[in-house]
């Protein structure tokens, strides 16, 4: 479908697209806001004031927006990500007038109560304590991004430190909300059966009239370069041994554009590595060596700052974690000298587009598109050119990428007469890993 781009006199962006297969519209807004841009001691303000966007506006008391919404037959949801922070509902398209309204409503006109915040205040520390504290690998992945950021508000979790969960003032959450929740700090997507110029003349009747606010982008936190190995060991009630290595890398955000090929060579490698059943870790670390019981490689090249990529996984009863950073290693070396061959790298470029055409099946997921790019700072048509990228990447360029951004075993005064290569290989990222209390 053709997608239409509008910014009110408000600074308010909408952007809309046409998909007519059911009478069904998404409806999200996006403020560019979320945990990366907490300051130290105001952690987890974001998620905080997204579990307060429901608690009732100037016209509509407590507990009304998602009456209304589920009266309209709406399906609503929000979310809080370390680059921003979304609302939405799934309706039936007669019903988009009521979505923007309601939306409208509390981007401006919020009432937030001491009795209220109090309350949230204890929903938002039980939510930590069973999402965070009481699971082992979340516990641990949270720890691996505190010491994997030295500088990076990355470094952060998106619900906050406890310490600052409790410390929080009704006056933090009400000061959060005037800097950033404002029309010029929003993009609204909508996606479905609809005609672009009637979602715009609904989008002026609502969003129209709401006051801009003057929005002054966050710090500038870049991550500092890091010169040598990290490496903590994490010990909580847990059976099981649970390995995480990370290396740092950029993202689309961060490249000029004749570099950007990297970012989709490294989505490429993500998926040699770990893209289902016939990739590479399940192949030789699950099944071939069974050294691992779970093996995943990740990596997000949509974010705002630098990203890691990320191995994790846990070893076999018969095996040790430090066999498994060991297997890790190998399989990175084996991309390092050998070349991946022209069947292997197509079934991976047919699986990586197979995956994009399913995904966009969605409206919701055509919605999601759109609306993560503009809130990191892309223009939503980067999605457009996305699978000629991928299908661009070449056998070489894999290979240098898992060279020169996971390059492996070389410190610098190793090299032979110090001389510095050509291409600097960046030093190994860190470890992390999780040891079962022995209870």
């Amino acid at each position: 479908g053709e997608v239409q781009e509008f910014t009110l006199e408000n600074g308010l962006q909408l952007i809309v697209k046409e998909d007519h297969r059911a009478p069904v519209v998404v409806s999200q807004v996006w403020y560019k806001v979320g945990g990366s841009y907490e300051q130290e001691g105001k952690t987890g303000l974001s998620h905080m004031l997204e579990h307060m966007m429901f608690k009732g506006t100037k016209k509509y008391p407590a507990g009304e927006f998602s009456r209304v919404m589920d009266l309209n037959g709406a399906s609503q949801n929000a979310f809080t990500s370390l680059d921003y922070t979304t609302y939405f509902q799934t309706l039936e398209k007669s019903r988009l007038p009521i979505s923007f309204e309601m939306e409208a409503e509390r981007m401006r006109s919020l009432v937030l109560s001491e009795k209220e915040f109090l309350k949230e205040q204890k929903v938002v520390t039980e939510e930590r304590r069973m999402r965070v504290e009481d699971r082992p690998i979340s516990f641990l992945y949270e720890q691996f991004n505190a010491t994997a950021y030295q500088t990076s508000p990355y470094q952060n979790p998106i619900i906050g430190w406890m310490s600052d969960i409790k410390h929080y003032t009704l006056t933090d959450l009400q000061n959060w909300y005037q800097k950033w929740y404002a029309p010029n700090n929003a993009v609204v997507v909508v996606v479905g059966d609809v005609q672009p110029l009637e979602v715009l003349a609904l989008a002026k009747k609502h969003f129209g009239l709401l006051e801009p606010s003057e929005i002054t982008p966050p710090l500038l936190r870049p991550e500092v370069e890091q010169f040598g190995l990290k490496q903590i060991t994490v010990k909580r009630p847990a059976k099981l041994p649970y390995l995480v290595m990370g290396y740092k890398v950029p993202v689309l955000k961060t490249l000029v554009k004749e570099e950007q090929w990297k970012i989709y060579a490294l989505t490429v490698l993500a998926h040699l590595l770990d893209g289902g059943d016939s990739a590479r870790l399940s192949k030789h670390l699950v099944r071939g060596q069974e050294i691992a019981t779970i093996a995943s490689a990740d990596y997000d090249l949509f974010n705002r700052l630098t990203e890691t990529f990320t191995f994790g996984g846990i070893p076999t009863e018969k095996h040790t974690v430090s066999e498994l950073k060991t297997a890790f290693r190998e399989q990175i070396k084996q991309l390092q000298t050998t070349p991946v061959d022209n069947a292997e790298l197509e079934r991976v470029k047919i699986q990586l587009r197979a995956s994009q055409v399913y995904e966009l099946d969605s409206i919701f997921y055509q919605g999601m598109k759109i609306g993560m790019l503009e809130a990191v700072g892309l223009d939503w048509q980067v999605f457009e050119h996305y699978l000629e990228n991928i299908k661009a990447v070449t056998a070489k360029q894999v290979q240098a990428v898992a060279l020169g951004i996971l390059f492996f075993g070389i410190c610098l005064r190793q090299l032979p007469n110090n001389k510095i290569p050509a291409t600097p290989p960046s030093l190994e990222n860190f470890f992390l890993t999780l040891a079962p209390l022995s209870m």
